[in-house]
């Protein structure tokens, strides 16, 4: 359980009110779902039942949202129950055929939903933990830059924003991980003052790139940004007190902010007029995860603890999505995760259409290779071996 985890625990006398309540209200609901209705009684369920919704939805509190969640789910488990019990024909002909493949993409879409409101239901809204006052006593940390083929113009920003975050300087050290090896970048960390690194090779792409820098340097934390992502004053000051505080916190995410249009906000003109579909997951989808232990990291703006690194072997390079893999890998050794929903970093988005798809291909492809090269198993907290 999270270390604040009583900020959202209930006093006895609370659980057992709501236990009693939630059993009321599952037996109504089984009522509902199982009772079949007449045309006219369908109708008049539908209009109040929306209705309803609509009168909740200019509520605001966490039982609100709750009640609206139960709404959904009792509406569409009555209609899940409805397509087994009255529509399906087991019999095997050409129609029963098509109606199963319907049904079974139906239960699909039934079953996501509520997962994702197990999910999502109670986010938790963590807050940033004080530093000590003695500046002397924070950790040391490394910022990892990585960079392949981006304009140089690009990086500059990141490496002279990381240059100012707020920390001493003697426990600061940027390194700029340049895997195109480029002559330009390293006179540019020269005048700058930061660190160079590149390889020889590629092998493994960024993951590759960032376990390399974890080989040649020794701060006790590493914070990774895409080398887009410019990082402001505070970040480190946000995010480092989780770490001081819980001994067992191996990672800290925090949201990805974007300065520019994507290509639908650019060509449907709603850039800062409708939310970003980033604002979804980085807004409430990983905030219900914090609730679980289960925030995982994005590939940038983040901070790790190197000792939770290097007991699974480093960045993951098994799979292409090589960031959610690396926290999956911690958390089955017994480490934990955060997230702070305070963005501490601005990015470019995507800039075409091809590669904004391409990049949710790969996001998918990497989640895939997860589940089938890292198959759910009990969490292990030996140091003996990294995980796989």
């Amino acid at each position: 359980m999270l270390p604040d985890s009583s900020a959202i625990r209930q006093t006895p006398g609370g659980r057992l009110t709501d236990l009693i309540v939630g059993l009321v209200v599952a037996a109504l609901a089984a009522i509902v779902i199982t009772t079949p209705f007449a045309r006219d009684t369908q109708l008049i369920f539908g209009i109040v039942t929306f209705g309803f919704a609509v009168l909740l939805s200019t509520q605001d509190g966490p039982r609100v949202k709750l009640a609206l969640i139960g709404i959904s789910v009792v509406v569409s488990t009555r209609y899940i129950w409805w397509r087994y019990t009255t529509t399906f024909d087991a019999e095997w002909t050409l129609d029963s055929a098509l109606g199963g493949v319907l049904l079974a993409a139906e239960t699909y879409s039934y079953i996501i939903l509520l997962l994702g409101f197990l999910q999502s239901s109670h986010p938790f809204k963590r807050k940033p933990m004080p530093l000590p006052d003695d500046p002397d006593s924070w950790p040391t940390v490394d910022i990892f830059i990585p960079t392949y083929n981006e304009p140089l113009a690009v990086i500059r920003k990141t490496a002279l924003a990381a240059k100012s975050i707020d920390w001493p300087a003697d426990k600061l050290k940027i390194w700029i991980l340049d895997d195109g090896n480029r002559n330009e970048f390293r006179r540019f960390a020269v005048e700058a003052d930061v660190g160079y690194f590149a390889r020889t090779d590629n092998t493994h792409a960024k993951a590759g790139n960032l376990n390399e820098a974890m080989k040649r340097t020794t701060a006790e934390y590493i914070a990774i940004f895409d080398c887009d992502h410019v990082p402001t004053r505070s970040f480190l000051q946000v995010t480092m007190g989780w770490f001081l505080v819980d001994d067992r916190m191996a990672l800290m995410q925090t949201p990805h902010h974007f300065y520019s249009p994507d290509p639908f906000e650019r060509n449907l003109l709603t850039f800062r007029a409708v939310p970003n579909e980033g604002e979804l997951f980085y807004g409430l989808l990983q905030q219900g995860n914090d609730l679980w232990d289960a925030a995982f990291f994005c590939g940038s703006c983040a901070v790790m603890r190197r000792t939770a690194l290097e007991e699974v072997g480093g960045i993951a390079v098994k799979t292409v999505t090589e960031d959610a893999h690396t926290a999956l890998k911690m958390h089955r050794r017994g480490w934990r995760s955060g997230y702070l929903d305070i963005p501490q970093a601005a990015g470019l988005a995507t800039e075409s259409l091809s590669a904004h798809v391409g990049q949710r291909i790969r996001w998918a492809r990497g989640m895939t290779q997860i589940f089938r090269t890292c198959s759910p198993r009990p969490v292990v907290t030996s140091t003996s071996s990294a995980a796989t």
